[in-house]
């Protein structure tokens, strides 16, 4: 198996994720099959505790590990299907390896970075090679910034690992910023020179230089770079910013010749040339679609764009099958608790409404009311995961008459606790990583809309939550017009609702957005995006 190892400097979010994903893409096209893994420097043992205002969307895996939302670019732009060896932290790291130490597995030896950290890294390294015995080429993503004193221990791994294997099979891409000055008029090259030197210091030489830039750079410029931080010059790589889709990066990166220069450095000369003729066409439905159409996406952490990433991305995988742009208009849904007037004002012009998922007590009366304006006016409506709990509380309270219906997790007291906590989680005290989490089956009921949308009677889906339907209100419920449209395969627990004589009311305990694809949309974002369509109003 052939290495590339990401690193980035200068600053963080220049975008290494989405470089490492973009060239596992190209290398994909080019018949080589791709795998790729995430180091992340922070302590936190999985990112499933941290605030999603700090660090963005949970990415949950098949096997139900909870990872940074970077393996969720890695599994949209490749075939790759990842496990909990592809996402490692600092804090898995030192964690094992003390429980080693306590274990006494190390023999009564002094404990240190080198060699025991570094050797437990490299050895995640082997178990990836091992557990993916197909693919061609293994892409390693550094998270933080090189010189960031807790990735050190990662740089040192990755350097006696290139040692080990040799040049020829194991490279280093860092990925840089390459600023314009404004005031001078020109871009300067000293910062991705300092960052570099950084790089050497630790042992490590780059052989490719993605450069983050938003001007085009001139042979001047690459030659400057290519002679100050050891690289050949078509080995400089421009990266701009893509000016409609982050999927125009991996054409982008082709057009600059990234996939020749990496398949030359690991002697990879039999790959044919990449055939994108596929994922051209899905860039030209993306960033110029034929039709439009608006959908209010109701969440609780609107203000920042990765909190909910893959279901944006997701609802624009599904536009693209329509040909169709979906104008996302985000709603803070705290803003909805004003009063009706608020809702008709911000909820009156969209095709559809979409409640995402979340956790706790803040902006749930606001998306309880956008649940209930989309049953009453007959819009379309999608809810995942919390979604599918507002839908439910508000169909009880609404169209039940049952006052006072709640969460256990909004209200411990309700009279009507129609969403109470799984049987497992009632014994759990800690938070990591114990929700349901991970891919279960869920069995679909006949002649409903859901059988029809999927089109088979079972599938298979990734959760995180922690609440479900209460069955004890099942029939109350269904009484008036509410359809539990699939179950767990034992029937205990609810999977999707849908409701009797409305054109479009789903919702789903699980999250839909964590399997979509560019060329593969999600079938409940794609008939979502086409009832909405369908709504009127979409153009």
């Amino acid at each position: 198996m052939k290495h590339i190892f990401v690193t980035g400097g200068v600053v963080s979010s220049l975008g290494k994720g989405l470089a490492a994903a973009a060239l596992g893409c190209i290398l994909e096209k080019r018949g080589l099959r791709t795998v790729l893994q995430k180091f992340d420097p922070y302590l936190n043992v999985d990112p499933g505790t941290m605030s999603p205002f700090q660090h963005g969307e949970v990415y949950v895996l098949n096997d139900g590990t909870e990872a940074d939302l970077d393996l969720g670019h890695y599994e949209r732009f490749t075939s790759s299907l990842l496990t909990k060896r592809n996402s490692l932290t600092s804090g898995q790291v030192y964690l094992s390896v003390i429980e080693k130490e306590r274990a006494g597995a190390y023999l009564g030896a002094t404990v240190q970075v080198v060699p025991h950290i570094t050797d437990f890294i490299k050895e995640r390294i082997r178990e990836v090679e091992a557990e993916n015995p197909e693919a061609a080429v293994l892409i390693t993503e550094i998270g933080g910034t090189t010189g960031d004193i807790e990735g050190l221990p990662f740089l040192e791994a990755i350097r006696q690992f290139i040692l080990e294997r040799g040049p020829t099979n194991a490279i280093v891409m860092h990925v840089t910023l390459v600023p314009y000055i404004t005031a001078a008029g020109e871009l300067k090259t000293k910062p991705s020179q300092q960052s570099v030197a950084k790089l050497r210091e630790i042992g490590l030489q780059p052989q490719v230089l993605i450069c983050r830039t938003e001007h085009p750079l001139d042979g001047t410029i690459r030659q400057k770079l290519s002679t100050y931080c050891n690289v050949p010059q078509k080995a400089v790589i421009e990266m701009r910013d893509v000016p409609k889709s982050l999927y125009e990066a991996p054409l982008m990166l082709q057009r600059e010749g990234l996939d020749g220069v990496v398949c030359e450095l690991l002697r990879l000369d039999d790959a044919p040339p990449a055939a994108t003729i596929e994922w051209e066409k899905f860039v030209r439905r993306v960033v110029a679609p034929r039709r439009h159409v608006k959908v209010g996406f109701v969440g609780k952490y609107t203000d920042l764009q990765d909190a909910y990433k893959s279901v944006y991305e997701s609802l624009t995988h599904a536009g693209a099958a329509h040909d169709c742009r979906v104008e996302t208009v985000r709603i803070a849904s705290e803003d909805l608790e004003a009063g009706p007037e608020a809702v008709e004002r911000l909820l009156g012009d969209v095709s559809g409404i979409l409640v995402p998922g979340g956790f706790g007590e803040r902006g749930i009366e606001g998306m309880i009311a956008a649940a209930r304006y989309a049953r009453e006016h007959e819009i379309p409506y999608l809810g995942l995961c919390l979604g599918m709990q507002i839908a439910t509380i508000e169909f009880a309270r609404n169209a039940c008459g049952l006052a006072g219906a709640n969460s256990v997790e909004f209200d411990a007291k309700s009279p009507h606790p129609v969403i109470t906590l799984l049987e497992t989680q009632k014994k759990v005290s800690k938070k990591g990583a114990t929700m349901r989490l991970g891919v279960s089956c869920a069995v679909l009921t006949p002649d409903t809309l859901t059988a029809q949308i999927y089109g088979r009677p079972e599938v298979s889906e990734r959760h995180r939550h922690r609440y479900e339907f209460n069955m004890k209100y099942r029939e109350q419920l269904e009484a008036q017009g509410f359809r539990i449209s699939g179950t767990s395969p034992d029937g205990v627990l609810v999977e999707l609702i849908e409701l009797r004589g409305h054109p479009y009311f789903v919702a789903c305990q699980f999250h839909p957005e964590f399997q979509s694809k560019p060329n593969q949309p999600h079938p409940l974002f794609r008939s979502f995006v086409g009832a909405c369509l369908g709504h009127g109003q979409g153009g």
